[in-house]
C-alpha cells in the first residue's frame, strides 16, 4: 500500500508518519471549513435570486451549525468504530451530495434540508473531533502544536477562500462557487483515500513521543460505540471542568463562525464595502488565525492553559466591542482582522489540552466533542440571532456588543478552572 512504503520511506530518514496523517487531515478540515464558509458570500445572491429574508436563509445556517456540533461526539464514537479513514471520506461524499443538491433548489426548505441538514452532518462528521482524536492517536509529543496546526487549518478554510468565492460568484453566478467547493471535495477525498491511516499500529509505528507500538484497542460492538458518547456525557456531566469548557465553547462559537464568518460580509454591505473587499478582509483575518492558532499550540503545551484561554477570551471581547466604532475604514477594519484574527480559534488548543488532562488521552475526543457541541450552539445561536437583528432592527451591531460582553465573561470563567490533574475516573470508551 501507498501509506506503508511512504512510512517505510520517512522512518529511514527519521521522520515519523503521523505528520504524513497530519497533512491529509489538515486538508481534509481546510476543505470541508471551506465548505461551512461558503454560505456567508452567498446571502446575498440567494436573495436576490429567491427573494428569501436574511433571518430565513440564516435558520438553514443555524441548523447546519446545530448538527456540526451535536454530531462531534458521535463522530468520535463513529471513528473509533468504523475507523478515521472511513468516516472522512463519507463525510466528504455527504458534503458534496449537499452542495450539489443546491444546484437544482428552488424553494426554502430545500436549503434547509441539504444546506442545513445533508451539509450540517457532513461537516459535523469532520469538526474538531477530527483534530482531537488525530492528535491523541499519533503523538505524545508536539500534540499541543498537532492541534494547533489542524485548528488553524479550520479556522483558515473557513476565511481564506471567501475572497476567491466572493469573486467566482460576483462573476459566474453563486453556482460557480458551489463547483469549486465541489472540485476541492473531490481531491481531499482521493488524497485521504491514498494517504490515511487509523492509527500508528497500522503502519507498524509508535505513537510520536513513544518507544512501543501500540495494538489497536479491541472494537466492541455498533450499537456500544453508539451508546458511549452517552455514557461518557452522563460521568463528565457531573464535573465542573465540563460545564466550564461547554459555557466558554458555546462563547467561543457565538464570537466566530456563527457571527463573523456568517454574517461579516454582508455586514461590510451594509456600510457600502463591496463583497469581495469584505472576502478579502475575512481572509487577512484568517492568515493571522494561522499564526495565531499554531503559537497557541506551542504556548498550550508550555504554560497554564487556564490563563491562555482568559488572555484569549479577553481580548476577543475587546475587538469585537471595537467593530462598531472602528467606521468600517481601510484602516479600521484592518486593524481589526489582524487583532481579532490572531484570536480567532486560538482557544481550541488549550481546551483540548485542558480536556485530555482531565479526563484522559482515549477520551478526549469523545469529551472534547461534546464541547464543541457547545460552540456550535452557541454560534448557531450568533448565526439566527444576528439574521434576526438585522430583520428586524435593520442593523447588526447589537449582535456584535452582546458577542463582546459574553467573550469577557468566558475569560473571567476559564480561570475558575482548577489546576491541572486527572478528574474523578471517567470509564473507558469502547472502542
Amino acid at each position: 500500500m501507498v501509506s506503508t512504503a511512504l512510512a517505510s520511506t520517512l522512518a529511514r530518514r527519521n521522520v515519523h508518519y503521523g505528520w504524513v496523517v497530519v497533512a491529509a487531515t489538515f486538508l481534509t478540515m481546510l476543505v470541508t471549513a471551506g465548505a461551512m464558509g461558503a454560505p456567508g458570500v452567498l446571502i446575498k445572491p440567494l436573495q436576490d435570486e429567491f427573494g428569501w429574508e436574511t433571518s430565513q436563509i440564516s435558520s438553514a445556517l443555524a441548523i447546519r451549525l446545530i448538527l456540526f456540533g451535536l454530531m462531534g461526539p458521535f463522530a468520535a464514537a463513529f471513528m473509533n468504530y468504523f475507523g478515521v479513514r472511513k468516516v472522512i471520506v463519507f463525510a466528504l461524499a455527504l458534503i458534496g451530495a449537499g452542495f450539489i443538491g443546491s444546484l437544482f433548489m428552488t424553494k426554502l426548505w430545500h436549503l434547509l434540508a441539504l444546506w442545513g441538514i445533508v451539509v450540517g452532518f457532513g461537516t459535523g462528521l469532520t469538526a474538531m473531533v477530527l483534530a482531537a482524536t488525530v492528535s491523541t492517536r499519533w503523538f505524545v509529543k508536539h500534540r499541543g502544536l498537532v492541534v494547533g496546526m489542524l485548528s488553524a487549518s479550520s479556522a483558515t478554510g473557513q476565511l481564506v477562500f471567501l475572497p476567491l468565492m466572493a469573486e467566482l460568484t460576483e462573476r459566474y453566478g453563486w453556482r460557480a462557487t458551489v463547483f469549486f467547493v465541489c472540485a476541492m471535495i473531490m481531491v481531499a477525498a482521493l488524497l485521504v483515500l491514498l494517504l490515511m491511516r487509523d492509527r500508528p499500529s497500522d503502519v507498524n509505528l509508535p505513537l510520536l513521543g513513544e518507544t512501543h507500538v501500540a495494538p489497536a484497542p479491541a472494537r466492541g460492538t455498533l450499537g456500544a460505540a453508539l451508546a458511549t458518547p452517552i455514557t461518557v456525557l452522563k460521568e463528565i456531566s457531573t464535573t465542573s471542568t465540563f460545564w466550564i469548557l461547554f459555557a466558554t465553547f458555546f462563547i467561543c462559537g457565538l464570537s466566530t463562525n456563527g457571527l463573523i464568518q456568517t454574517h461579516f460580509v454582508t455586514l461590510c454591505g451594509d456600510f457600502g464595502i463591496a463583497p469581495v473587499a469584505a472576502a478579502s478582509v475575512l481572509a487577512v483575518m484568517g492568515i493571522f488565525d494561522f499564526f495565531g492558532t499554531i503559537g497557541s499550540g506551542w504556548l498550550s503545551d508550555r504554560f497554564d492553559n487556564r490563563w491562555l484561554l482568559f488572555w484569549y477570551y479577553g481580548l476577543r471581547g475587546l475587538s469585537l466591542l471595537y467593530l462598531p466604532f472602528s467606521d468600517f475604514s481601510f484602516y479600521g477594519l484592518s486593524f481589526f482582522a489582524i487583532f481579532y484574527g490572531l484570536d480567532w480559534i486560538a482557544t481550541v488548543p488549550p481546551t483540548v489540552k485542558i480536556a485530555a488532562d482531565r479526563f484522559g488521552r482515549e477520551k478526549a475526543g469523545l469529551v472534547f466533542g461534546w464541547v464543541f457541541a457547545g460552540h456550535q450552539l452557541g454560534a448557531a445561536t450568533a448565526a439566527y440571532g444576528a439574521g434576526l437583528s438585522r430583520t428586524e432592527l435593520s442593523t447588526y451591531l447589537p449582535a456584535f456588543f452582546v458577542a463582546g460582553a459574553f467573550c469577557l465573561l468566558a475569560s473571567v470563567l476559564a480561570i475558575t478552572l482548577k489546576k491541572s490533574g486527572l478528574t474523578n475516573p471517567v470509564p473507558a470508551a469502547a472502542h
